[in-house]
């Protein structure tokens, strides 16, 4: 059995009987109990199962959690989230081929976007609207089910129109930076798209004020080892950006 298909025999394991140990899993996978465990390691990490003393459990019918509506998010961290966005609009030439999330870090950056040839792909009706007055920057929306509360684009016919494009540069941003368990968003539906983001690109780089660092949010987007970029602000603790610096290769800036 491949990987990839213990791991949905044990989500589908989990979701069916609501709960079930670790040595029920070893038996049933044919797998010792230590790969088991760094298989439920691994799926809680994606959001998929949660660990329990001895097992798992499911998560097939709780909340996810809620998206913080735009209007909050624009006003937060604003200051730190500008700064951020001039820095990363520095990384952008002429002629570049670029995608932008639907972060409010995102949107500054197009806002500061001087109007040179450009093409931009956005799955953010904000980003989309901020550039249309830029006559030499072709702008693409990938379309989708639309998220009203990040006024973005999500969901099955978003995650294939990307499929059809390679970018440059992805500028993205997300809910939690932990050192150990990665990237992480709010809901599924933002993780698969922001996945499929980070997969088209020639180089990653994360938008992320202090704020982000240390959290893990509900859903598994990436792992750290992905990111090639990452800009975010001065008040990220010492210790954090000295772990950063020390355990991966990931170039950080900070404004």
């Amino acid at each position: 059995m491949l990987v990839a298909e213990r791991y949905e025999k044990i989500v589908r394991l989990v979701n069916e009987r609501g709960s079930i140990r670790v040595t029920e899993l070893s038996e049933l996978c044919q797998v010792t109990e230590e790969t088991i465990r760094r298989d439920l390691d691994r799926l809680e990490q994606a959001g998929r199962l949660r660990r329990s003393h001895g097992g798992a459990v499911s998560v097939k019918d709780l909340p996810q959690q809620p998206e913080i509506p735009y209007a909050e998010r624009e006003i937060t961290h604003a200051e730190e989230k500008r700064r951020i966005a001039q820095e990363a609009v520095k990384l952008i030439k002429p002629k570049d081929r670029i995608l932008l999330d639907a972060s409010t870090t995102a949107w500054y950056m197009a806002s500061y976007l001087p109007d040179f040839p450009l093409t931009v792909l956005t799955n953010s009706i904000k980003v989309a609207t901020e550039l249309s007055s830029k006559e030499k920057i072709e702008v693409i929306s990938t379309g989708g089910l639309l998220a009203q509360r990040s006024l973005s684009f999500v969901g099955p016919l978003a995650e294939r129109s990307l499929d059809l494009y390679h970018v440059d540069k992805v500028f993205f941003s997300c809910k939690g930076v932990h050192l150990d368990r990665g990237i992480s968003e709010s809901n599924e539906l933002q993780a698969r798209i922001k996945q499929k983001m980070i997969g088209m690109a020639d180089s990653v780089i994360l938008l992320a004020d202090a704020s982000k660092f240390g959290i893990q949010a509900f859903t598994h987007v990436a792992e750290l080892s992905e990111i090639g970029t990452i800009i975010t602000d001065r008040r990220i603790p010492q210790e954090t950006l000295q772990a950063l610096t020390e355990r991966t290769s990931i170039e950080v800036s900070t404004v």
